[in-house]
């Protein structure tokens, strides 16, 4: 019989879960602004914006800065190491300026994907050595929960029993490594939606994965009141020619978690996996009404479903601030109703809105 020897003391796990409860409360969800110093060349590449570290900041402040109306939207934003250590005009570091609107601060940690050899083009990721270092020093700088993200892609033969594993092995070693230094681990296996493959295979994959996630948390004894759960929606890949309703992807993402997420954990962000923003938005919004029993908080972690509209309304021009942030604003207040399941589409989402965001093999 597996002997226990306690990995944190009650007060440990009374801190994680304040954070994790605070992060998903009602209403509230996630911005991800943490796209790594190539993801967000290609963001402002798009908008003929010249990637600068000054740019960088100046794009981050805009989303950090927007006005009072996020405040009950966002109860966190996760940060890139860049951002984490810069300021605001006014001299405020990034995390205190999160902290004032009542945001927890988020820390990307991973190094990013590399190849599992061996297998047909599967990956692990990389980044747990000197981990715990990193992550004591990034509580001290005020961030109180980290991401880590796991890629696994659905083919003919994959994702294989190897690529599965390993994944959920150091999602569980990341995660232990947070829990022992205050930080709430927010563990994300991310099946893409690349493929032609239907919502029935998506499922089962995702069961799959999230089964095997779970079972290597147990083994490495993570505390799952003091963790967040960040998947992809059940969806059909972008190549399936079937479709499928809104409906029908919420009970198929739905039926997966409650099969295999435990009602310990206190919430769901989900990713956007390339959807456009207002496809995210009602599927969000489709989930949360779905008439099953739902033990966690389903509600958002976007990146580009916050942000699409607002990076093209900025454009790269100063003078465009006011009204990017609006943009923002409009996503960040939408997808608040959407995981309490209160979005009403309004049929007048603008182009950018609708636009798929889908990018194949997206890395960040």
């Amino acid at each position: 019989m597996p002997y226990q020897y306690p990995a944190l003391t009650p007060e440990q796990k009374k801190e994680l879960s304040d954070i994790a409860h605070r992060i998903v409360a009602p209403g509230k969800g996630i911005l991800a602004a943490d796209e790594s110093t190539g993801s967000i060349a290609k963001r402002l590449q798009s908008i003929g914006t010249e990637n600068t570290e000054e740019n960088r900041r100046f794009y981050r402040q805009l989303l950090l800065t927007a006005d009072d109306r996020v405040n009950p939207c966002i109860g966190g934003v996760i940060l890139f190491h860049e951002t984490l250590y810069q300021k605001a005009d006014d001299g405020r570091p990034f995390p205190q300026v999160i902290k004032s609107k009542g945001g927890v601060v988020g820390i990307k940690v991973d190094k990013g994907v590399v190849p599992l050899a061996g297998t047909n083009g599967e990956t692990t990721t990389q980044g747990l050595d000197g981990l715990s270092e990193r992550c004591a020093q990034y509580k001290k700088d005020g961030a109180d929960f980290a991401k880590w993200r796991c890629v696994l892609k659905i083919g003919e033969h994959t994702p294989s029993a190897l690529a599965i594993m390993e994944n959920a092995n150091v999602l569980a070693r990341y995660a232990s490594i947070c829990q022992q230094n205050g930080i709430v681990p927010i563990v994300e296996p991310e099946i893409l939606p690349d493929g032609d493959h239907d919502l029935k295979r998506c499922q089962y994959v995702t069961e799959k994965v999230l089964a095997a996630v779970y079972k290597a948390l147990s083994d490495h004894h993570i505390y799952l009141e003091g963790t967040l759960l960040k998947p992809n929606m059940v969806t059909p890949g972008h190549a399936c020619t079937q479709k499928f309703s809104h409906e029908e992807i919420a009970m198929a993402t739905v039926t997966a978690l409650r099969r295999t997420v435990p009602p310990a954990v206190p919430g769901i962000t989900f990713l956007s996996g390339g959807q456009s923003e207002e496809e995210a938005s009602i599927n969000l919004n489709a989930i949360n009404k779905c008439p099953l029993l739902k033990p966690w908080a389903l509600t958002f972690s976007y990146g580009r479903a916050l942000q699409a509209s607002a990076l093209k309304a900025w454009g790269g021009k100063k003078e465009n601030k006011k009204a990017a942030q609006e943009e923002y604003i409009k996503r960040a207040l939408a997808n608040s109703l959407a995981c309490q399941g209160k979005y009403t589409p309004s049929g007048q989402a603008g182009a950018a809105a609708s636009e798929s965001l889908f990018i194949s093999n997206h890395a960040y």
